[in-house]
């Protein structure tokens, strides 16, 4: 190599590779504080994982083997540079690394669940390709409950995926069992939940019946003729897949009074036609419903006749699942809180996006957690922010796909009221000190042509409404390696529902700013101390080396 290349290394390292030199003044402090002559041994490095870090589970044993990982080091400890980027490091995570630690042995409606809605189209909800490709893809992510709108085929002699009244292209329902089969157990061993919407007639719900079985075979959890009176736990659900739609009783009975409600809206003009409808319905001949696919239904859907009391009404002798838009539910919300928090103590809560939501985005998902809802069903296939905070709620729980819904909602003595604000119960410092990696993960123009990126960090709390908050660090210009050394303080009043939201951005005085990376955490999960902090894309996929570093406090209110 010559003289000059390697000046040209060098300079390249220093400016882009974060060096002990730009270490924020806590970081050598408590280097200070827990080494000695220079150097911090196992017993120093187990004390600061303990005392400040409150890794209270951690052993000697443990920080020796993060000292003897360390490469190009003596044995007998870590110098200043080996400690900043032992913190910086993807071992030094923001969240609780036990795996799954929540209680599993509740039953399903103790849970908060990844779902999926429309999961088979590829794009928008109007004419975009139906596939198994994304199914996959959530369920790679750790989805657990997807929904597929089964229909017949135009020769009404097999059934297709699709989204009815669309333009979207059809996939067979072959195709997506086989591939729910293949992936449901790759990111998590609990319970797989496929929703079929179902536009079928009782000889093709017969044929479908054969086809769930056929494919799912021993992993399809079959739940015999009685509906259940508590769901099952998750616990004896492991590894299997569990059917959801409604019965074909219940669903002829609901076509049929759709008919009714059409027709009794038609005028006059419209009487001739409306009676020759009836005539042709009297005169057709009735087939037989589909037994064995009723027997496959394990979570029985359905929405009662009635307005909102009975569609909330809690039944002692059985349970069920009940389907509302998010529309509906915030109506809902504002004349039947308790109740609605009531009804998903035993019972499943549904929550979909309402149909002008063509573009696949995805609406706040905190009004159906606060209410209880397990099943917040989203689009998957976007990157909207609301996903994002999606994703952050399931980075929980050992990313399992099933959270433990906070005990406040599960009190059968005291129905929580959601309309009810509280006091405070905790204040979460943050403080971000720097960041790393765009200049790896980013082509070297992306955000300026001419010069260095100018990033800002905005970091905020998105909850209920009273713990919502967004605020905004300085811009630090020309650097790919910003350091910023500010501390937030967020107030909360439900630090279980709340989370996290962190978003990276370049500042552009010309044009929109421009995006650099986002994440979202569970607070509930957060560890305190100095945490090395990865970041996504839009798409909530990992960057190869973009990270922060930054200081997370839980503090009692005082």
């Amino acid at each position: 190599m010559s003289k000059q290349s390697y000046r040209v290394c060098f300079c390249f390292r220093r400016r882009f590779k974060m060096t002990v030199a730009q270490a924020p003044e806590d970081v050598r402090n408590l280097f200070e504080m827990y080494s000695e002559n220079g150097l911090m041994n196992a017993d120093g490095l187990h004390k600061f994982l303990v005392e400040y870090q409150k890794e209270d589970e951690t052993t000697t044993d443990d920080a020796q083997k993060i000292i003897d990982g360390s490469k190009h080091l003596p044995k007998n400890g870590l110098h200043v540079e080996a400690f900043f980027r032992h913190l910086f490091s993807d071992t030094n995570s923001p969240l609780v690394s036990l795996g799954v630690h929540h209680d599993m042995n509740a039953p399903l409606s103790h849970y908060f669940i990844f779902t999926g809605h429309n999961s088979y189209l590829t794009g928008n909800q109007l004419n975009s390709d139906c596939s198994d490709v994304p199914i996959i893809n959530a369920l790679k992510r750790g989805v657990r409950v997807i929904e597929l709108d089964i229909w017949p085929n135009s020769e009404k002699d097999d059934v297709h995926v699709l989204h009815g009244g669309t333009l979207t292209a059809p996939v067979t329902l072959l195709k997506c069992l086989s591939s729910i089969k293949e992936y449901a157990f790759v990111s998590s061993d609990f319970p797989v939940v496929i929703t079929l919407e179902d536009h079928l007639t009782p000889d093709l719900q017969a044929k479908a019946a054969n086809m769930i079985t056929e494919t799912l075979g021993d992993i399809l959890f079959t739940p015999g003729p009685e509906v259940f009176k508590e769901f099952p736990s998750l616990e004896t659900l492991k590894k299997r897949i569990i059917i959801s739609t409604k019965p074909p009783k219940d669903y002829t009975e609901a076509k049929e009074d759709k008919d009714k409600e059409n027709d009794s809206k038609s005028d006059k003009a419209d009487d001739e036609v409306a009676m020759k409808k009836a005539e042709l319905h009297e005169n057709k001949p009735k087939q037989k419903k589909a037994p064995e696919y009723k027997r496959l239904i394990a979570i029985h859907a359905g929405k009662p006749k009635g307005g909102l009391d009975e569609c909330l009404e809690v039944d002692p002798e059985k349970v069920r699942r009940l389907s509302l838009s998010e529309l509906e539910l915030e109506k809902a919300a504002e004349t039947h809180g308790k109740q609605i928090v009531k009804f998903t103590q035993r019972n499943m809560l549904r929550v979909y996006p309402k149909g002008i939501r063509v573009d696949s985005s995805n609406y706040n998902p905190m009004i159906a957690w606060l209410h209880g809802a397990q099943m917040v069903a989203f689009n998957m296939q976007g990157c909207d922010k609301h996903l994002w905070l999606m994703h952050g709620m399931f980075k929980g729980n050992g990313q399992c796909g099933y959270v433990k819904k906070p005990d406040f909602l599960l009190n059968t003595n005291e129905i929580f009221d959601p309309e009810v604000k509280h006091s405070e119960k905790t204040i979460l410092k943050v403080t971000v000190y720097l960041g790393e990696g765009w200049y790896y993960d980013f082509d070297h123009t992306h955000f300026d042509s001419y010069s260095p990126p100018d990033f800002y960090v905005k970091v905020g709390i998105a909850g209920v409404p009273a713990d919502k908050q967004m605020t905004k660090s300085k811009i630090v210009e020309d650097s790919w390696v910003p350091s910023w050394n500010q501390e937030f303080e967020f107030h909360l009043t439900m630090p279980q529902l709340a989370l996290l939201r962190i978003k990276v951005h370049e500042y552009d005085m010309s044009k929109t700013d421009d995006f650099a990376g986002q994440t979202c955490l569970p607070v509930s999960e957060i560890r305190s101390g100095i945490r090395a902090v990865p970041l996504m894309d839009k798409k909530g996929d990992k960057y190869n080396n973009v990270k922060l570093l930054m200081r997370f406090e839980f503090t009692n209110p005082s």
